[in-house]
């Protein structure tokens, strides 16, 4: 994967919800299956929440749902509805980017891993995905045998 960080543009479909996000230009986007994921279809980056800023009046037209643990904020547009972010249960400290959301041009790569969100915590043991959030920038990569 490339090291190189970039600033990424994005939001939502009716643009209202606009937002940058530094970043690689190759990221890892985790693909869960828990009961939100799975029916929105979101496939997502993380990165520590300093990373990650809205733009303009953006604030104002989102909403957000929770439910379980609520530790998770489900983010999305109070126009169309599009989750072009959220705030994750495994990472409360940074900000899953749906990279389907960025802007063309600046992601180069995307490398998409399995997270059995239906299995919760036995998949964040297993993974390397808590370690995607945090300030420094390393991240742990290993294998992944989920599928």
């Amino acid at each position: 994967m490339s090291s190189e960080t970039v600033t990424h543009h994005g939001g939502c479909h009716c643009g209202r919800v606009r937002w940058t996000v530094d970043a690689s230009q190759s990221v890892v986007a985790w693909d869960c299956n828990c009961s939100d994921c799975a029916m929105r279809g979101n496939t997502h980056f993380i990165v520590p929440s300093s990373k990650f800023k809205l733009m303009g009046d953006s604030e104002r037209f989102i909403t957000t749902y929770t439910f379980g643990s609520h530790t998770a904020k489900h983010t999305f547009c109070r126009v169309c509805g599009i989750t072009s972010f959220y705030i994750p249960r495994s990472n409360p400290d940074g900000v899953a980017v749906t990279f389907r959301c960025v802007d063309p041009g600046t992601l180069s790569h995307v490398e998409i891993r399995h997270f059995d969100g239906k299995n919760w915590e036995s998949s964040f043991d297993q993974t390397s995905i808590a370690s995607f959030s945090k300030a420094d920038g390393r991240v742990i990569v290993t294998p992944q045998f989920f599928w």
